[in-house]
């Protein structure tokens, strides 16, 4: 395969699994230095994308879906289904990029893509990340990633600046913590009540904690800051995307569940502390956070209770507030 002036990598899904998909801009800039590298998303995600110092054109989905785009001038060369839709598959047909990279596992890709990788996820023993990177076997790339590799591969060294009324949120002397409870119904979430006793039984005086989510989470949260009272700050439906990715930089970790947040914070090597069921292929194993001061909780063993009913989790919900308070009480103390 003849190395194209430019590569087109798609993945139009959720903000982790974005982050998990920065090592592959920065690879390809690693090996190909003069390839311009575009990243498709979504306007949500774009701020993800504009952090990583390995990917030189953002396109909107919908841009892309609709209008004729361009990578510097240029039309698409060549496009790697990070995740695959059909839409975008078969718009990248009609538009005629010369190399389509797709999984065999897609019928449609066997219909709209001319380079493709046998890659089957939800089977394999590997890290989303890891998975990621194996669809780049058509450029000669072959090397089996590991995690630690994959830690200085997760690029988001392009930060947004935080605007001055969120840093004077900031106390320059504790240690700054983010709970993110919920997830937007994406992952098993762990208890209001178990939040509710994790933030009572942590020293105030150690600790500055604040609670994240979304606009449309803040009612949901309600219970949770009701039970917590001033021991917390509340920063929910405060900040959009660019600005929330300030702020994690400029707090010292994050708890919560296998979502967004959490993988924002291990990229810009905060502690990332997160809470996982051990249930394939949602378990850490395949999801946890890459960065150098990532924890996970999690119970030993494997279970499939909850596979039907993402409402009720009885592995998530047997974490424990006082290991996330053992495990922060460590952090803490080696900070100060």
């Amino acid at each position: 395969m003849t190395v194209p002036t430019n590569i087109l990598i798609s993945r139009t899904d959720s903000i982790g699994d974005v982050v998990l998909s920065l090592p592959i801009a920065t690879v390809l800039k690693q090996r190909f230095p003069t390839v311009v590298i575009g990243f498709m998303g979504t306007k949500y995600t774009k701020p993800i994308i504009e952090a990583c110092s390995a990917i030189d054109v953002f396109i909107d989905m919908e841009d892309f879906l609709t209008k004729e785009i361009t990578l510097a001038g240029e039309s698409p060369q060549c496009i790697v289904h990070v995740l695959p839709r059909p839409t975008i598959a078969k718009r990248a047909k009609e538009l005629k990029i010369p190399y389509r990279i797709g999984t065999t596992n897609r019928v449609y890709h066997w219909l709209t893509c001319n380079k493709l990788v046998k890659l089957s996820r939800n089977s394999s023993p590997l890290h989303e990340a890891q998975l990621n990177l194996k669809l780049l076997k058509p450029f000669g790339i072959t090397h089996n990633f590991s995690l630690q590799e994959l830690v200085e591969l997760t690029d988001m060294s392009l930060l947004p600046t935080l605007p001055p009324q969120f840093a004077a949120l900031l106390h320059p002397d504790k240690f700054k913590v983010i709970l993110h409870p919920k997830s937007r119904g994406s992952a098993r979430e762990w208890a209001l009540p178990h939040y509710a006793e994790l933030i009572n039984a942590l020293d105030s005086d150690k600790f500055q904690i604040f609670i994240s989510g979304t606009e449309n989470e803040k009612p949901a949260l309600q219970p949770l800051l009701n039970a917590v009272g001033k021991r917390v700050t509340d920063i929910s439906g405060l900040m959009d995307l660019s600005e929330f990715i300030a702020f994690i930089a400029a707090c010292d970790g994050v708890v919560a569940c296998s979502t967004g947040p959490l993988h924002i914070a291990a990229a810009l090597n905060k502690h990332a502390l997160g809470i996982y069921p051990p249930m394939r292929p949602i378990h850490p194993a395949r999801w946890q956070p890459i960065g150098k001061k990532t924890q996970v909780f999690v119970l030993d063993k494997e279970c499939n209770d909850c596979r039907n009913d993402k409402t009720t989790c009885p592995c998530t919900q047997a974490i424990q507030p006082i290991d996330i308070k053992m495990a922060l009480d460590s952090i803490s103390n080696d900070f100060s």
